[in-house]
């Protein structure tokens, strides 16, 4: 598993000093530093849920915002602060917990001009994907790393079932504004479409449904249609992933790629013949 990131402190002792607390956790000032940054991303994002419930805001306001304000400015200062003790800053700017930390402060000095913009602060809950480096549970992110590789990798296959589902689901759509005749909910097409996507996958929100004998025979099969539906992307992609373990098993002894296909005899980066 790659480091979170890759960067340099500064040569002053207070900046490396500083550094070793922010970006690590091995030292108990650092593990701290690291709890207490959870412990108000997991504050500030229950602050957030319980502003949008109008009997607590009511209640509590000012008390909000007096506690947005405290964790908005150590939040600010902590990303200044990680900019300031490394030399590579742009490495950790526009790097993904770079990024992330800038988008976790970015709502709520919009929130200034546009109040709304503060429920986007709900983002900063990805900030808690440091727990796994925290806790030293990389283990973890080694595991959620096949699963985004096995869903890279039959993106195609997918984009395909996708393709064919919006055809399936227009033509299904269509029908049954025909078979309806403008009854409610299947006034126009595009109505039609939301009762078959909705149908399809298995929602059923009960808001639309058939009422001619027609309409409820095609509803049996587009339901029945729908659990078989289902299981293709699941089956894709595990398919993938299993593929990706037995993958994972075979590495290079010269550079140690794991990207290996199954028939590979030879190392796609360096040439060297497989074992």
């Amino acid at each position: 598993m790659e480091r979170e990131h890759n960067l340099i402190p500064e040569d002053a002792w207070w900046k490396r000093y500083l550094y070793r607390i922010i970006y690590r956790s091995d030292t108990k000032l650092g593990k701290l530093f690291d709890i207490i940054l959870l412990s108000l991303i997991l504050i500030s994002t229950a602050i957030i849920m319980m502003e949008s419930i109008p009997r607590l805001d009511k209640r509590f306001h000012y008390t909000f915002i007096i506690l947005e304000w405290i964790i908005s400015i150590f939040f600010s200062a902590e990303y200044v602060s990680r900019i300031a003790v490394v030399k590579n800053k742009r490495h950790y700017i526009f790097s993904f917990f770079g990024i992330i930390d800038f988008l976790a402060l970015v709502p709520f000095y919009l929130s200034f001009f546009f109040p709304v913009t503060k429920y986007f602060l709900i983002f900063r809950m990805l900030r808690m994907l440091r727990v796994f480096r925290v806790f030293n549970l990389m283990d973890f992110m080694n595991d959620g790393s096949v699963i985004v590789r096995a869903l890279k990798n039959s993106s195609r296959k997918i984009y395909i079932f996708l393709l064919f589902l919006i055809i399936f689901s227009v033509i299904v759509g269509s029908l049954m504004f025909m078979v309806e005749g403008g009854r409610p909910g299947f006034e126009t097409i595009p109505q039609s479409i939301y009762w078959a996507v909705v149908t399809v996958t298995t929602v059923g929100y009960g808001d639309v449904s058939p009422i001619t004998p027609m309409g409820k025979f095609f509803a049996v099969i587009l339901m029945l249609a729908g659990y078989s539906i289902i299981a293709v992307p699941t089956g894709i992609v595990t398919a993938e992933m299993r593929n990706k373990r037995q993958n994972l098993e075979k590495v290079c002894d010269r550079c140690g790629n794991e990207d290996i296909d199954d028939d590979a005899r030879y190392c796609k980066q360096c040439g060297k013949k497989l074992a």
